[in-house]
């Protein structure tokens, strides 16, 4: 299972009876390179850039994650994005914060061992479900 499909998997379970193949499509056009795979690495950077270093930072290490608020991610990601990530979806917008700010964190951490982000994510779907 690939990174794409774990986030897809993860952002279902927040929202609850949403498509697979839509939540694929809102997750790539928010996170991907040219709305297609996710890119954690862009997203660390663009975290890392703003306000949420200390939260990221926690993500990427190996003990306990901060916590992120609605509009700590909406702020990072850009309201319009996360807007348009929602239309696609069909869900208010508070809602689909709300899922990115337990998601997000989450799947950096997963992707990450000791600050570094993993080159290969094989074992990442075991690590994410248990």
């Amino acid at each position: 299972m690939d990174l794409q499909n774990i986030a897809v998997q993860m952002v279902m379970e927040k929202l609850g009876g949403a498509d697979e193949g839509v939540v694929g499509t809102a997750l790539g056009s928010l996170l991907g390179d040219s709305g297609s795979d996710l890119n954690v690495g862009g997203l660390v950077e663009k975290f890392a850039g703003g306000s949420l270093g200390g939260a990221l930072a926690s993500w990427l290490g190996d003990g306990d994650n901060d916590v992120v608020s609605t509009s700590q991610i909406t702020d990072a990601l850009g309201a319009g994005k996360v807007a348009e990530f929602a239309s696609n979806l069909g869900v208010g917008e508070d809602e689909a914060a709300s899922a990115l700010s337990s998601v997000l964190p989450q799947l950096i951490d997963k992707s990450s061992s000791g600050g570094d982000l993993l080159g290969n994510v094989a074992g990442l779907a075991s690590k994410l479900f248990n």
